[in-house]
This record gives structure tokens, sequence and C-alpha cells, in this order.
């Protein structure tokens, strides 16, 4: 089993910044895929961003250039820093890890932006 904890959400103004972090522990092996997804009031999950093992990124077009993705595999940690947040980036955003054909979640943080 896979346990995913999320940190870093909180409430910022239109144009700030976060930083979310993810933990991951358990029987994590390696070349797995970490990532970030987001879910708004009545909407569904959507991907924001996922990095593989060797570091490759994709990015969900309305973040990019204003979220990074980033890594530490000997901590099995994946960050997410947010830049220049919009309202529309309000939402709960879970945390993932695939390992083959298995995707563990994360219990989700809040992340609200006012305008």
């Amino acid at each position: 089993q896979v346990h995913l904890v999320e940190s870093g959400g909180g409430l910022v103004q239109s144009g700030g910044s976060l930083r979310l972090s993810c933990a991951a522990s358990g029987s994590v092996f390696d070349f797995n895929t970490m990532g970030w997804y987001r879910q708004a009031p009545g909407q569904q999950r959507e991907l924001v961003a996922t990095a593989t093992w060797g570091g490759s990124t994709i990015y969900a077009d309305s973040v990019k250039g204003r979220f990074t993705i980033s890594r530490d595999n000997v901590k099995n940690t994946v960050y997410l820093q947010m830049d220049s947040l919009k309202p529309e980036d309000t939402a709960v955003y879970y945390c993932s890890l695939k390992i083959s054909y298995t995707t563990y979640w994360g219990q989700g943080a809040q992340v609200t932006v006012d305008s």
C-alpha cells in the first residue's frame, strides 16, 4: 500500500503564490509517476501536472507558464509551485502516484484564490 500526505494549501490573493507538497510512504517502488490533479465544485477532477521518475513533465494548458512540478525521488516527494494564481485555480488539489496500472490518491488540499 501507498500513503500520500499533502500539505501547503490555503487562501491566497489573486496573483499570489502557493507551494504544495506531497510525501509518499509505504510500497513506493521506483519508476513511478507522481502528479497533481484538481477538482472544483461541480466539476470533474482534472489533470494539473505530472512528473515521471526520470523527470519528464506534462502540464495542463491552463497552468503552463504559471505552475511548476518537481520531485525528489530520494524523499518520495512531489511539489507543485503555483505562481500568478487566478480565482479559477480554486479547487481541491489531489496528489497522485501511479505504479504500473495502479493509482493512489492523497486526501486533497484546498486551494482558494480570492479575487
